[in-house]
């Protein structure tokens, strides 16, 4: 199998076309005001944003995560937005060449594109700029979710629990890798769809697994779901398997819509961003109100990955205590058993839904605080006013915890947090003495297992951590 499923990633020579493309599936047409706000590039112009989510569509299948080696290779590219009689024509200048056949854009590629722009155009008009929305609420927040989720086309009916969201990270070893893609095609076996970050890696290979055995069980409409946002799309380009992209518009937003249209999670491997969503789900797990939420969540990997998640788990028992590693379980180097474990946990969360008269499509029944609703923006102000005390209750200090470990994934993945750093120095994480010494000890870890960046010789920390 492994053979079938192996593909070279491509090396980005620069090359670049010129070509036109027509956006399918929505936004076919836009109003002359819509067509104004794509093309300005100022105080309320969406151009900048869709230049750089597009520039990462067109990026697919590349090895890099430098986000901002990609736009200087692509510092000439351009997009321009005609509207005609038939409707609305995008213009690319300077494109990367790979992400066309004979002159032709790839068809995947067209329809990631046309994704970015119906997710961009709805969300700045109908979600940010509409005050029904109260995005200070928590409610507020999770209607926004959902209108971004259901305008994509995510929650269709007749729904069934079968989605599992797969974690994990883009700059993993090839034996991961291709575990991921056994696991995968465990669960495509079962009749499981597969949601992840859209990315490379640990984001590609199971959805990579599941086409194979959606394939021997003839499963003609296996679902790929990709959630990104604009802030790390450059760093980890869409995969060309997801055929349901979705832009949620911040970090935060994006992990909510993993715990609310997905069924259950699957956590292969990573780094720090990895850490980050397992902080995230715990955290909520943790608040009482969901101490019967059922959600099955299993970390699992081949050998390589032992010491990860034992480090992991060591981490989340000394800080977040027994009740958070109760809530997981741990499986090295077995994809039937991980697929049989899911599948049995799907079982639970639909019988608890339908005891509940709660949506198969999305989880309504499960409390977001605030906290984690609330977007982090990474500064070195932000970062060094995190409270991190072994005396917080235990979903606040997962929320705080989560922020630290999104403020590392911004210095690494985001440009406008690397000229920040570059600038000022590396952020300043304080702690209590105890937990300093176990998150120095975690984010160590990460480093000398090569996890925090694909070209692992050359990372330089962008934090220290204090007391």
């Amino acid at each position: 199998m492994d053979d079938t499923l192996r593909a070279p990633l491509y090396v980005d020579s620069g090359e670049t076309i010129s070509a036109d493309m027509w956006p399918e599936g929505s936004l076919e047409v836009l109003s002359q005001l819509e067509v104004e706000q794509l093309s300005g590039a100022g105080a309320g112009g969406l151009y900048p944003v869709l230049r750089q989510c597009m520039l990462a569509v067109l990026n697919s299948g590349t090895d890099t995560d430098d986000a901002r080696a990609l736009l200087d290779t692509y510092r000439d590219f351009e997009i321009g937005f005609e509207q005609h009689d038939r409707g609305l024509k995008i213009t690319l200048g300077s494109a990367p060449a790979h992400a066309f056949v004979d002159g032709k854009m790839i068809r995947g590629i067209r329809e990631h594109m046309s994704a970015v722009l119906r997710d961009i155009v709805f969300t700045h008009n109908e979600i940010l700029a509409d005050p029904k929305f109260d995005l200070g609420d928590s409610g507020g927040t999770t209607n926004a979710v959902f209108h971004i989720a259901r305008n994509a086309g995510l929650l269709r009916l007749p729904a069934d629990v079968d989605l599992m969201v797969c974690w994990g990270g883009h700059a993993i070893s090839r034996p991961e890798y291709d575990y991921t893609k056994r696991v995968g095609y465990e669960l495509g076996l079962r009749g499981m769809n597969v949601c992840t970050g859209c990315g490379p890696g640990a984001m590609k290979g199971p959805m990579k697994g599941a086409t194979i055995g959606h394939a021997k069980q003839r499963i003609r409409r296996g679902r790929y779901v990709g959630i990104t946002e604009p802030g790390i799309i450059a760093a980890e380009s869409p995969n060309p398997i997801v055929n349901s992209l979705v832009i949620m518009p911040d970090m935060e937003k994006r992990l909510e819509a993993f715990v609310r249209v997905g069924h259950g999670i699957v956590v292969f491997p990573g780094g720090v961003g990895t850490a980050e969503e397992i902080l995230y789900l715990l955290g909520i797990l943790l608040h009482p109100d969901n101490a019967e939420q059922p959600m099955p969540m299993i970390m699992t990997g081949p050998p390589s990955a032992e010491e990860y998640f034992r480090r992991i788990d060591e981490f989340v028992g000394s800080t977040l205590g027994p009740a958070a590693q109760q809530r997981y379980r741990i499986i090295i180097d077995d994809p039937v058993a991980v697929a049989r474990l899911a599948l049995d946990g799907l079982g639970g969360v639909r019988e608890y839904r339908r005891l509940h008269g709660d949506a198969y499509y999305f989880n309504w029944g499960l409390r977001i605080d605030r906290e984690f609703q609330q977007p982090f923006v990474a500064t070195h102000e932000s970062m060094a006013a995190l409270d991190i005390r072994s005396s917080l209750p235990r979903h606040e200090l997962a929320a705080n915890l989560r922020r630290a470990f999104s403020g590392i994934v911004s210095g690494n993945v985001r440009t406008d947090t690397a000229r920040s750093i570059e600038e000022h120095g590396p952020f300043n994480i304080k702690a209590s003495p105890t937990i300093m010494s176990l998150l120095d000890e975690l984010l160590a870890s990460f480093v000398s297992q090569g996890r925090m960046k694909i070209e692992a010789a050359k990372y330089v920390p962008c934090y220290e951590v204090t007391s």
